[in-house]
């Protein structure tokens, strides 16, 4: 049979199939979705087990609170019937729709993203034998000082499970976004990552109760206890505050014993809009205009940890509206958003960024995010997305926002068609932010200042320049107990834009390298995350240690040169 004539009876079949699920929505007074409308949300799916849905034709697609949209094929089947009544008396509301076999095989094919279930921990030690442990309360570990006299409390009296706890929800209390475990020769010593800064804890733990520690942890991840000479990845639940926050456990052998790093990611910490970002107004002005363009490619580019994935997720939250589609393909799933369909690269099964891509293509999204560009098939679909109607957003790694074009470049996308599928490079860092409680205003003597109006001027057209000249507020860190004596107190980003013009794509065409493009942009109103990072500290937001500390010495005659 000719392979149009196969193409056709195929997609004849399966307008008869979504036909027959539209009549029988209208037969029964129910709602009817299309394949192109089915978003499926991981944890709404999750509520039933994947034997009993598969059993009931049926599937959870949306859930908020206890009000869940069920799909189902045949409202009046027995299996189905008994999963509603079932779900009923559990006190959920349903809202449901009819749909066709396809489209309720394309929901039980989601099933293989679904993370296996977690142990979950409450934000009061649940430990029924020990009392000491159910009295844990935030305000008992508001401070490192304070989080280190409960862990040696009870690393004393050797109560390992209301320890670990107590390092977590200490984490959690004092906005840490890492803790590491670092076995030593006789002790082990407990680390937290607070503001991108790692400090110690406590370095205490004997082997034999770091042994236990190392055991409560792999028990709560689901991981091997056994396996002591391979690395291992696993994650768990907290909940804290009526929030759950993920726990991404990575453990690793090393000269003492396994090390343990656990990243906490606080749902709070992707609840940012795109002004909560720290964005200037005329950089804010930039990101508005670029989402509202109907297709084209955004990339953030800057190492881990540099805050990329947050202001992608905000871009996103801007974009969500009932009347589009947003699919995601992460690695992994750190944060869960709400009417945003999220799918997790999963090796094993053979769903790659580039395979994913490829599948997700064929949903009809609106918007997709690729989590990262990592190699050339991945790129390539990428662009051809972007060329074909849908906006883009992903990252790569580079050090600047015009050292991610090579990058591109160089990971094979052919520059014919990277120049027109390109709309916008970011770059971005994160800079420590002066702790408001504490912070001492800084004398500025007169050449200092005219030094600093002279770098405010010669900034390009579009920064507003009046609130800089009129009122340069430095400040110094002090220290004190609200930010834990650091002087500092939660970060912020400084960024770059690169808008792509008609020019740049000429650029892109002919394979320029860094320097070209640099210089190209150097010409036009293109702002560093240096020179963002400058206006940060004269507003009294941080300080040139901290601008240095990411952006390198600061360069104030090329400021001046490049105007």
């Amino acid at each position: 049979m000719p392979l149009d004539l196969q193409d056709q009876l195929s997609k004849m079949k399966r307008d008869a199939q979504e036909r027959d699920a539209e009549r029988q929505a209208q037969l029964h007074s129910v709602g009817y979705l299309s394949p192109q409308k089915i978003s499926i949300n991981l944890e709404a799916l999750a509520l039933i087990p994947q034997s009993t849905a598969q059993e009931a034709h049926a599937a959870i697609i949306e859930a908020r609170d206890k009000h869940v949209a069920l799909i189902v094929y045949d409202p009046k089947y027995s299996k189905t019937v008994e999963l509603i009544k079932t779900l009923e008396q559990s006190g959920y509301t349903i809202k449901l729709y009819v749909v066709s076999l396809p489209s309720l095989q394309y929901a039980f094919d989601y099933y293989k993203f679904v993370p296996k279930k977690r142990e979950v921990i409450s934000g009061a030690v649940s430990v029924k034998e020990s009392s000491e442990g159910q009295n844990i309360k935030e305000e008992s570990i508001s401070t490192l000082s304070k989080v280190q006299d409960v862990i040696k409390k009870f690393n004393n009296a050797g109560k390992v499970t209301e320890l670990v706890e107590t390092v977590l929800l200490g984490a959690l209390a004092n906005r840490a976004s890492d803790i590491h475990f670092e076995p030593r020769d006789k002790t082990t010593k407990l680390r937290y990552r607070i503001d991108g800064v790692l400090n110690d804890i406590f370095g205490e733990f004997s082997p034999a109760v770091y042994k236990t520690i190392l055991s409560r942890i792999k028990l709560l991840s689901n991981l091997k206890l056994n396996v002591r000479d391979e690395p291992q990845d696993g994650r768990f639940t907290i909940q804290l505050q009526g929030k759950n926050v993920e726990v991404r456990v990575a453990l690793a052998p090393s000269e003492f014993g396994e090390v343990i790093v656990m990243r906490l990611l606080d749902p709070d910490a992707i609840a940012l809009s795109l002004a909560d970002l720290g964005l200037r107004q005329d950089d804010l002005k930039i990101i508005e205009e670029q989402l509202a363009r109907p297709n084209g490619m955004a990339i953030n580019t800057g190492p881990t940890g540099s805050g990329k994935t947050t202001t992608l997720y905000a871009f996103l939250k801007h974009k969500l509206n009932p009347g589009i589609k947003i699919i995601t393909i992460e690695d992994p799933i750190e944060y869960h958003l709400d009417g945003i369909e999220q799918t997790q690269v999963n090796a094993e099964a053979g769903y790659t960024f580039a395979s994913g891509l490829r599948s997700l293509m064929r949903q009809d999204p609106d918007v997709i995010l690729v989590g990262e560009v990592r190699d050339k098939e991945t790129a390539e679909i990428a662009v051809q997305a972007a060329l074909t109607g849908h906006l883009v957003f992903s990252t790569v790694h580079a050090n600047s926002a015009s050292a991610g074009i090579p990058r591109l470049l160089d990971l094979g996308v052919k520059s014919i068609s990277l120049a027109p599928a390109l709309n916008l490079l970011i770059a971005q860092r994160l800079v420590r932010r002066l702790c408001t409680s504490c912070r001492v205003a800084k004398e500025i003597d007169s050449q200092t200042k005219a030094k600093l109006e002279a770098y405010v001027q010669a900034l390009p057209s579009r920064v507003k320049k009046e609130p800089y000249l009129e009122k340069i507020e430095m400040y110094e860190p002090k220290g004190c107990e609200v930010c834990n004596n650091t002087g500092y107190k939660g970060r912020v980003g400084v960024y770059e834009l690169l808008v792509i013009t008609p020019a740049m794509q000429e650029l892109i065409t002919k394979q320029a390298g860094q320097i070209e493009i640099e210089k190209s942009a150097m010409q036009t109103d293109f702002v560093s995350m240096q020179q963002d990072g400058v206006l940060k500290v004269i507003r009294g937001v941080t300080t040139f240690e901290e601008v240095e500390e990411v952006t390198g010495k600061i360069e104030w005659e090329r400021n001046e040169t490049s105007s």
